[in-house]
């Protein structure tokens, strides 16, 4: 017969999965007040060892020890299975070793996180010693006859199922979803620690280990993401699904997305938000087209805002979300993306350009560029060309090493594809309006100048006809600006001065160039030089 213990398996190869694992004990903890069990924490680990499991290359240590840490979070006793042969887990040799133990010591109950390793194990230890498995539990509660239910989901999350055990089974096994406990660590709570040596351990035939290493946190990391962006069924095709890119490579967050659209191959697994999946806890979630099932919201629990988009008002997700928005995700999107670029961009020019000491750190303004610039798909060499700037510009950039001026913003956001006057002041565009104003007057009062936009003088797009005498110089009537210009030369020679380079153009021959970039005009003919120039100023 069982003995009145519940266990909870707890991971020791990362503090990652260890922190899986207290998640898992702290829910038991709560189970086991209900039916008076004791509770249990098991590890298989070599002989003597009191930490995370150690690679040749990370160290994956932490303070004080992991059976104070499970006392702390629950647990009545913890069980130490120590070998030599368990510094290279593999979910075949802990099922190996546990068999026998289990079948011994009987517990009424043993849990494990719901993990790749977590589920195999559970599997394999679960068919070795003939017991019940009841997979994938959001939550676990007592039975009426004094048995164990899980809640579990079904029907692609439409419904929570109810299973138990058959009864007389004898020791359950079950994967548990870590996510949603509300237990607090007592550190004064006192619990007893048994190490017990596992020495006749069967070896498994046709299976080895060949390598392990650990695998690098990468840049595109969804669990460690401050901003995530979700796409689901909802999009219903490809080519929308797109748009959760453009979304979130205009905010610099991470793509993700539920079950469906992975299945139709819109996106990578990795990907995969929920039970089966990642869980999130960004500052901000943006939720697009989906319902709202149990397996998906299970991942997201612990974000910080979640905005829901979605055409159904009564879609689930909306009562979890902290701010919905009821409309067709297709036809919304559009309309959003360009906004939030332009909110974006406002939000850097208005950090770059406050009177406050600059932020160093992963918060600071550099890396809110590299982050959007990471997000783009951007390479430091791609944003420089696009900026006017060298990749050490932009480096020293990100690193907080410089601020960059302005005029930067106003290069970045046109090669986002947004309107550099978007993210102006009312009161910064009323004087740049001012001034283009009186540089149209004064243009068109000057010989050399004939405008071809008459009444234009508050237009961002202008056009003139420019007249220099024989091998003279051009005197511009104008102010500096930001914008573009666009010249062609309708008659004559022209040496146009770009910066510290001089182009020669012929007849026919144009140039294209940033307007803030230092410029000059020379005819080098006998005759008198005609230009084509074609302003765009914010």
């Amino acid at each position: 017969m069982p003995n009145n213990e519940i266990w909870v398996f707890g991971d020791l190869r990362t503090r990652h999965l260890l922190d899986l694992s207290v998640k898992v004990l702290t829910k038991a903890a709560g189970l086991a007040g209900q039916t008076g069990d004791r509770l249990a924490m098991f590890s298989l680990t070599p002989a003597g060892s009191n930490g995370l499991t150690e690679s040749e290359d990370q160290t994956c240590a932490i303070q004080g020890s992991v059976e104070d840490e499970a006392v702390a979070w629950g647990a009545d006793v913890v069980y130490l299975f120590e070998n030599d042969r368990f510094s290279a887990p593999t979910p075949h040799l802990f099922a190996d070793a546990l068999t026998p133990v289990i079948k011994e010591r009987s517990p009424r109950l043993v849990l494990f996180p719901l993990t790749d390793f977590g589920r195999e194990l559970a599997a394999r230890s679960a068919a070795a010693t003939k017991a019940g498995l009841m997979a994938d539990c959001v939550e676990l509660r007592p039975g009426e006859d004094g048995s164990f239910v899980g809640l579990c989901p079904a029907w692609g999350g439409e419904i929570m199922a109810e299973i138990t055990y058959a009864p007389g089974s004898g020791t359950g096994f079950a994967t548990v979803q870590p996510h949603g406990a509300t237990v607090k660590m007592v550190t004064a709570r006192s619990g007893r620690i048994e190490r017990v040596a596992l020495t006749d351990i069967t070896e498994a035939k046709g299976i080895r280990l060949v390598s392990s290493q650990p695998v690098s946190i990468a840049t595109d990391d969804i669990e460690n993401a401050p901003t995530v962006v979700v796409g689901g069924a909802g999009l219903g095709s490809m080519e929308n699904f797109g748009q959760v890119r453009q979304l979130a490579a205009a905010i610099a967050g991470q793509v993700a997305a539920t079950r469906p659209p992975v299945f139709s191959h819109w996106v990578a697994e990795d990907r995969l938000i929920g039970q089966t999946g990642k869980t999130v806890r960004p500052n901000l979630l943006i939720s697009i087209g989906t319902s709202g099932a149990i397996q998906y919201t299970a991942g997201i629990m612990a974000a910080g805002t979640i905005v829901a988009i979605n055409r159904e008002p009564s879609a689930p997700i909306f009562r979890i979300a902290d701010i919905g928005v009821v409309a067709d995700a297709t036809t919304f999107l559009p309309l959003l993306i360009p906004r939030m670029r332009q909110a974006v961009m406002r939000r850097l020019a208005d950090e770059l350009c406050t009177d406050m000491p600059a932020q160093s750190g992963k918060s600071g303004f550099g890396e809110k560029i590299r982050a959007l610039r990471v997000a783009q798909g951007w390479s430091q060499e791609h944003l420089a060309e696009a900026t006017g700037q060298t990749p050490e510009f932009i480096a020293d950039v990100e690193s907080g090493e410089i601020s960059p001026p302005v005029a930067f913003i106003l290069r970045l956001s046109s090669t986002c594809g947004v309107d550099p006057g978007t993210f102006l002041r009312d009161e910064e565009k009323e004087r740049i309006r001012d001034q283009r104003t009186q540089a149209y007057v004064n243009r068109t009062r000057n010989y050399s100048y004939e405008t071809l936009t008459s009444g234009a003088e508050h237009d961002h797009l202008r056009a003139f006809m420019v007249t220099i005498e024989p091998h003279h110089d051009h005197k511009p009537v104008a102010y500096k600006h930001e914008g573009e210009e666009f010249i062609f030369v309708m008659e004559g020679k022209l040496a146009f001065s770009l910066g510290s380079k001089v182009h020669v153009l012929q007849k026919g021959e144009s140039i294209h160039f940033n307007s803030n970039t230092p410029h000059k005009l020379k005819s080098l003919s006998a005759e008198i030089t005609r230009c084509l120039v074609i302003l765009y100023t914010i």
